[in-house]
């Protein structure tokens, strides 16, 4: 059984394919240096990302997927699962080699299991958009700390700088250690020196707007009042808001 080494990257992953191809050697599983190689496997071959490698493939997949599938594989490759690397691979060749569209045939394990995983990524950036809860700092940055099961940040950027386009904001992912900054202008990817400031999933208090405190309070009296008593039903509620981010809704707090 062969191994093909690659730098864990996209691009790489194409560049993977795009190796296999010319070497007629299609890999059983792919690796990073540092990685353990396990027994009874030889490795074969070790890729170097290449942009023109990489586009090559893009373009070809370009050209038999919908816009939906090409979408679909991103969400895997942002899943970060173990074996999704392997996943794309097979289902890249299986694309190139058909002589029509696999992305529905869905008896095929490998489509069924990249849609079936592509769900689960969109479900989680849907979450992230919706749970969001921007605390206002005093130099007037409207900050979010998230930890999205899946990394889905980037494919939320477009959303919060179309949305909130006139303020200043940061969305940060504790899980993976950056995030992004919006100052009115662009967006840039950033990362926390020190994540001492946060608490518990939150910024700490002494970096808050003098005002947070009050608007917190504000929104709590209005969710408690729009909420129907007779009508609570706990179980649809963490059906459709998650327990794992309560503790970032204000309104879920006392």
């Amino acid at each position: 059984m062969s191994i093909f080494y690659y730098d864990n990257t996209f691009d790489g992953l194409l560049s993977v394919v795009f190796d296999a191809y010319k070497l007629k050697i299609f890999p059983e599983l792919l690796l990073t240096e540092g990685d353990i190689e396990p027994m009874f496997m030889q490795r074969v071959h070790t890729s170097v990302t290449d942009a023109h490698k990489s586009d090559r493939v893009w373009k070809a997949l370009q050209k038999k997927l919908s816009k939906q599938a090409l979408n679909h594989m991103m969400y895997v490759w942002q899943s970060e699962q173990q074996g999704a690397d392997v996943l794309l691979f097979r289902y890249i060749c299986k694309v190139i080699d058909s002589p029509q569209s696999i992305e529905t045939h869905f008896s095929d394990e490998d489509v069924f299991e990249m849609l079936k995983l592509a769900k689960k990524v969109s479900k989680d950036q849907m979450y992230l958009i919706q749970f969001v809860r921007f605390q206002k700092t005093k130099e007037n940055i409207f900050f979010s700390v998230v930890a999205p099961d899946y990394n889905v940040l980037p494919f939320t950027i477009r959303h919060f700088t179309q949305r909130f386009a006139d303020q200043q904001w940061a969305l940060y992912d504790t899980r993976r250690g950056y995030g992004f900054y919006y100052d009115l202008h662009k967006v840039e990817q950033i990362t926390l020196p020190d994540e001492s400031s946060l608490t518990d999933g939150k910024l700490n208090p002494e970096l808050l707007a003098q005002d947070e405190a009050l608007f917190q309070a504000l929104w709590k009296c209005y969710f408690k009042a729009i909420s129907i008593k007779e009508r609570k039903n706990l179980r649809q509620q963490r059906q459709h808001m998650p327990a794992r981010f309560w503790h970032i809704l204000p309104e879920m707090q006392g």
